[in-house]
């Protein structure tokens, strides 16, 4: 029984309240507000009108006193009780945020500390037949935290180390400080006969094209010792056929017992990630049977695949590289924080259209950073259907922990077990992972002098997670920190690493005990310092680009909207605003206006992540991935994101869908030095061809070509050979023409490459040519004449699908982009504006 939809609100002084009088059965509450289940006390307060949207302008600090409250949540309900003496009835909340009393009818059924996890409760003896209440107080967060010791470091707040809460609750450099509280999760009451399943895991053991091998273990609940108990495993085809299934008596007298089965697939049809095949998915069936009655089921997709972490390669060497069902594969992804600040309030259907998105840029993997949530049921389904691997932290970030406290740890011990159990049967999830940076900043930060304390956490990353990982999932691999591994935690000879010396600027070669350095210049923070990185596998690394006009514009009070104004320096949380001027200052020189800000920094950041990411591609041999900070945001501000809040993509998004296509065309240059030209092929399949390099100046005139005859095995980036700039220029100036690389022999998409940063280039004005048919929800685009440098579609509305945009045409050329409502509506075309960077 689903209690979700609306429930009732009130807010009192901490300790006004008095427990017994407002969670009483009997209490009239219809003077309370109504608020939205699952969600959050800011959104209810949005919702009805009772506080100024906090996402707009400096409003955020205008809502700081709801974490000063104490909250009360009510719901009534009528209950078919039975009077079933076999009966039990469980409820349980799926996310409690975060210190929680919970009464039913009145009466004390218990308290709740974690915000991430679930909460179930045995309220059989408390329900009665026909209407029932709920009612759930929330502290504030001070009465827990206040009389707390402070630990030398924590990041952004030094409050929250004690707290089982999401991290960036508190604030981020990306994101404000909003502390949520309320119910977050769903909330449902089960009734159970006899007996339950506690928890179900199957994951495949072993696989070749012609069987596979699942193992499945039940552990089972018995309410009653004499009950006979029987599990029945299914495994059912997509077309609804069962395709294996077996059955065996099963023990759980009075306590959980793990029951065993392996079944046997012939010919399976395996999972794959969306790039290399089908994310095929089987349904599982689990039935227990007691006494001859089906009391439980477990229904759930399960998909048939490998997936191993390789640290070591053929040869001996240092590696991290995911082998999926026995190929290696190169991750290209992002990191995902979560969609929204207010984490109760988000809709099912945002999940899926960032995870459209991120299909849509040929992403293949997505890593769930620390210091958000383990995330909902609805990621995982989605991530399973669409063919994305998840990487996901354990939820600590940044901070020290107490892990000398045994009441903390055992907190912290739930919560591992908690989201261990109930993730562990998704398809996608790749890999578990400790913490977010926090080996490698515990270095550098006792180096710098900043801790001399001990490093608290140590023990639940290197001892408690992976002891219960060790019991409740072998399936997938345990990676203590990222970046880990090496002299310096950010070694790129040993583990995972996180590349800030671009953005942030620091300075590497680095190893254990050295003092951090950081170097705030133009060359310190510069995207051309990702060709100094080897790494194995960059799992971090990105720039700050602005959100689109839309977002801002709709966010910001009239008149701030301009460039250096208070309101744009308040979007952006970062530490110092002056590493965005210095990338551009290098790339595109300084903006001067606003639409100056979003072109540069917008570009600077798709160029730059492109400079990387091929260099990364280009390297396969050795680097096996890379994941971009950030895929998404959770409010409006300025950031790394590739997707701003309103789910409009950056230019980087449209560029991620060619640097991150499964076969890529690219140059390794840089001015007055030879052209490199490579083909990476991500596939499994052989490629052949011809690859073609063309040369035009900004008129559009064919200046020089040159074809590469290209053989490229499966899995393999491949050097098709090199140039001299000054042969391929023909006499031109290089800062006056673009590289184009193109093949007409395999599905690989075009690539255009200038010989010199965008402030060096000589761009003529050019004029745009733009039909816009709106039945057809098109809008043809044409250079007219000469080259047109990042056309830009604009619309004032969010969450529309553009085919392409922020491209460049050359002269002559023409396009047709396509636009699109992920809802199914049809997008009014009146207001779209076409610009150009040299229009």
């Amino acid at each position: 029984m689903e209690l979700s939809g609306l429930w009732r609100l009130q807010q009192f002084e901490a300790g006004q309240a008095r427990p017994l009088e407002v969670a009483a059965a009997g209490l009239d509450d219809r003077f309370w507000i109504t608020a939205q289940v699952p969600g959050d006390v800011h959104s209810a307060l949005i919702e009805r009108g009772l506080i100024d949207n906090p996402y707009f302008g400096h409003n955020d600090a205008k809502s700081r006193w709801i974490e000063q409250k104490e909250w009360w949540y009510r719901y009534a309900f009528n209950y078919d009780l039975n009077e079933d003496p076999e009966e039990k009835h469980e409820l349980t909340f799926e996310g409690l945020d975060t210190f929680a009393t919970i009464y039913v009818n009145g009466k004390e059924i218990g308290t709740t500390n974690n915000m991430l996890m679930g909460h179930t409760f045995d309220v059989t003896r408390v329900l009665v037949e026909g209407k029932n209440t709920i009612a759930v107080k929330f502290d504030p967060l001070y009465l827990h935290n206040r009389d707390k010791e402070l630990f030398q470091w924590s990041s952004y707040t030094k409050e929250r180390p004690w707290l089982r809460k999401a991290a960036m609750n508190f604030g981020w450099d990306w994101g404000p400080r909003m502390v949520t509280v309320g119910i977050w999760g769903k909330v449902h009451i089960e009734r159970k006969r006899l007996a339950k399943l506690d928890s179900v895991f199957a994951r495949t053991v072993a696989v070749n094209e012609s069987a596979a091998s699942i193992k499945l273990d039940a552990d089972v609940i018995a309410f009653r010792k004499n009950a006979e108990l029987e599990c029945e495993v299914r495994l059912l085809a997509e077309d609804g056929r069962v395709v294996t299934s077996v059955h065996g008596m099963v023990n759980g007298p009075g306590r959980s017992k793990t029951n065993t089965f392996t079944m046997e697939v012939v010919n399976p049809q395996l999972w794959w990630t969306h790039d290399l095949g089908k994310p095929y998915l089987y349904e599982l069936e689990v039935l227990l049977y007691a006494d001859g009655e089906l009391v439980d089921l477990y229904k759930k997709p399960f998909g048939i695949r490998t997936i191993e972490l390789e640290l070591k390669d053929q040869h001996g060497q240092h590696a991290f590289a995911f082998i999926l069902n026995g190929v290696k594969i190169f991750a290209k992804g992002a990191n995902w924080i979560p969609a929204d600040h207010f984490i109760g309030s988000i809709p099912d259907q945002r999940y899926r259209d960032l995870i459209d998105l991120s299909v849509n840029s040929n992403m293949n993997m997505l890593r769930i950073w620390a210091g958000g949530i383990y995330e909902k049921d609805v990621f995982f389904e989605e991530c399973d259907k669409r063919g994305v691997l998840v990487w996901q932290d354990f939820a600590f970030a940044n901070a020290l922990f107490p892990d000398f406290n045994r009441d903390f740890m055992e907190n912290v011990r739930k919560e591992v077990i908690y989201n261990i159990k109930r993730l562990r049967n998704y398809t996608s999830l790749a890999l578990w992972c400790g913490n977010n940076e926090i080996d490698w900043l515990y270095d550098m930060k006792s180096a710098g002098s900043d801790i001399t304390c001990p490093f608290y956490g140590e023990v639940i990353y290197h001892e408690l997670i992976p002891e219960a990982l060790e019991l409740l999932d072998d399936s997938r691999a345990y990676w203590p920190s990222s970046p880990f591994g090496g002299n310096d935690a950010n070694d790129p000879d040993v583990g995972d690493r996180h590349n800030w010396q671009v953005w942030h600027g620091s300075v590497y070669p680095r190893q254990f005990g050295d003092v951090p350095l950081l170097d705030y210049s133009i060359e310190g923070v510069t995207f051309k310092n990702y060709k100094k990185d080897y790494t194995l596998f960059s799992s971090e690394f990105g720039m700050h680009a602005s959100a689109n006009r839309y977002t801002l514009e709709k966010n910001i009070p009239d008149g701030q909207f301009y460039w250096n104004s208070v309101e744009m320096a308040y979007r952006n949380k970062d530490t110092n605003h002056q590493k965005g001027i210095l990338l551009m200052e290098g790339y595109t020189g300084i903006p001067s206006n606003i639409e100056e800000y979003m072109n540069f920094s917008m570009l600077t950041q798709a160029e730059g992540l492109k400079y990387g990411i091929e260099h990364y591609r280009r390297n396969k041999h050795r680097t096996s991935g890379s994941l971009v900070w950030q895929l998404n945001d959770s409010w409006p501000g300025t950031s790394w994101s590739l997707i701003d809040y309103e789910l409009l993509p950056k230019a980087s998004f449209y560029y991620a869908k060619k640097f991150y296509h499964p076969l890529l065309l690219s140059i390794d240059h840089e001015p007055g030095q030879p052209l490199h030209v490579w083909a990476v092929n991500d596939t499994l399949s052989s490629l052949q061809g011809q690859v073609l390099l063309s040369v035009f100046n900004f008129s559009g005139e064919l200046l020089f070509s040159h074809a590469f005859d290209a053989q490229v095995k499966p899995n393999e980036a491949l050097h098709l050979g090199s140039l001299n700039e000054t042969d391929i220029l023909q006499g031109a100036s290089a800062d006056q023409v673009v590289v184009k690389l193109s093949t007409t022999d395999w599905a690989a998409p075009d690539n255009l490459i200038y010989l010199r940063d965008q402030k060096d280039l000589k761009l003529p004005p050019t004029t745009l040519r733009v039909n816009v048919d709106e039945t057809a929800q098109t809008v043809q685009i044409t250079a007219n004449g000469t080259h047109a440098r990042m056309v830009k579609i604009d619309l004032p509305q969010g969450n529309i699908r553009f085919s392409d945009n922020f491209f460049d045409l050359l002269a002559g050329e023409q396009v047709t982009v396509h636009i699109s409502d992920p809802a199914g509506s049809k997008v009014s075309l009146k207001e779209l504006n076409v610009s150009a960077m040299n229009l």
